[in-house]
């Protein structure tokens, strides 16, 4: 009397059997480690006998799988009877105690050419085959003539067999983990090469330098074509910029949004800045970058961007842009003020930046007239020469706005 191995006994034998025959027929090797993309060629393979099954349970002698009606018009991987890498990487790892039925029948056929139902009538594999008959004559023969001796033996040979298979395992854990850890390192290496990420570690003078408090002057305000009155506007923001593990995070306050990005340096005292408009779907909106050169000894630090009008639905531009950086200091921590009061009387918002000496430096930020800065070196560089326009543009004459 013989019956077939269950479980994960079974499937894990059967996947095994089945990417050795996978590698001969299509000579494509598959690492049996945690990821399931390297899985994923296979599971298409057994997926285009799987999604027969409801139609060759009599030619095949397996389970009944009705047909699935709902999604006729599917593709791999969402069809029902589809088989995903992560159900193999899972299965053959022995986490998966029941396996799917139609997983068991789709591997039964690609390797025998016969469901479950039919390999059992004939069995050709004795390995998936349990005799029921000697395992209970092995199990009294030993219960008969095991004497304590024996007994003592057979205990102290299955602490050391468990003691084996723990190390075993341990081995395996550590020999994945380790595998896994160098492949994480090679993908970075990669990234950080081919998108030229920290290429340049910054001195300590030069983290100085950038990190703090900045206040920034910005004309976009001018490129505005809804805003008749836009000539000669400006509109100030506030940058937090955080030095981080050889790269800079950064927070711009502006006027009606915020922006979350990233500094760094490319060169010496040569900065790249890259940020996006803050939302709630976390998704990349108005993406700006700038570059500006420090060490220059100067108070006013002129950077070239390129930028967006940030005006109203498709009026919205690319536009380059030249932006004034002022260094306020390092240290301390920005209180954003909104809704309150003091916003309705000043129409803007509010940024208290609470510094380390326990004193606050509070900045409004809002649309103006860069005359009302009475500041001549910020004028002479954000003017209505200081911006250019992604495509000429006739009812956009920044030129001519002075003349009005």
């Amino acid at each position: 009397m013989t019956q077939l191995k269950t479980g994960k006994e079974e499937i894990m034998y059967l996947l095994t059997k089945v990417i050795e025959k996978y590698k001969l027929e299509t000579g494509r090797t598959i690492i049996q480690n945690t990821n399931r993309k390297n899985y994923e060629g296979l599971a298409e393979t057994l997926s285009e006998i799987s999604n027969r099954l409801s139609e060759t349970a009599e030619t095949l002698n397996h389970e009944i799988y009705p047909p699935d009606k709902s999604q006729i018009d599917s593709k791999y991987p969402f069809r029902k009877y589809d088989i995903t890498g992560g159900q193999i990487k899972d299965a053959i790892s022995g986490i998966v105690t029941n396996p799917r039925q139609f997983l068991i029948d789709t591997c039964y056929i690609y390797l025998y050419g016969t469901g479950r139902k039919g390999f059992e009538q004939n069995p050709v594999d004795s390995n998936l085959v349990i005799d029921l008959e000697k395992a209970e004559e092995i199990v009294q023969s030993e219960s008969i003539t095991q004497s304590p001796t024996r007994l003592n033996k057979k205990k102290k040979d299955i602490s050391i067999g468990t003691f084996k298979i723990i190390n075993s395992t341990l081995a395996i854990l550590l020999f994945f983990t380790l595998g896994t850890l160098i492949y994480t390192h090679r993908k970075w290496q990669s990234i950080k090469s081919d998108m030229n990420i920290m290429s340049y570690q910054p001195t300590k003078s030069e983290i100085d330098s950038l990190e703090g408090i900045w206040l920034c002057y910005t004309g976009s305000p001018q490129a505005r074509i809804s805003d008749e009155n836009r000539y000669h506007k400006i509109v100030s923001n506030i940058l937090e910029v955080k030095y981080k593990n050889g790269y800079f995070t950064l927070i711009r306050y502006g006027a009606s949004f915020n922006h979350t990005g990233y500094a760094e340096f490319e060169a010496p005292n040569i900065v790249s800045i890259y940020s996006r408009v803050i939302n709630k779907q976390d998704s990349t909106e108005s993406p700006r970058h700038s570059l500006l050169t420090l060490n220059t000894g100067k108070k006013y630090i002129p950077v070239i961007s390129s930028s967006w009008n940030f005006d109203v639905g498709d009026k919205s531009k690319i536009i380059g842009i030249r932006e004034v950086l002022i260094k306020q200091g390092k240290g301390g921590s920005i209180e954003e003020v909104m809704n309150e009061i003091e916003n309705s009387t000043c129409q803007c918002k509010i940024i208290n930046w609470h510094q380390e000496n326990n004193q606050v430096k509070t900045f409004h930020l809002k649309n103006e007239l860069l005359d009302s800065l009475n500041n001549r070196e910020i004028e002479s560089l954000i003017n209505e020469h200081s911006i250019l326009l992604r495509d000429t543009d006739d009812s956009l004459m920044l030129w001519n706005l002075k003349n009005k």
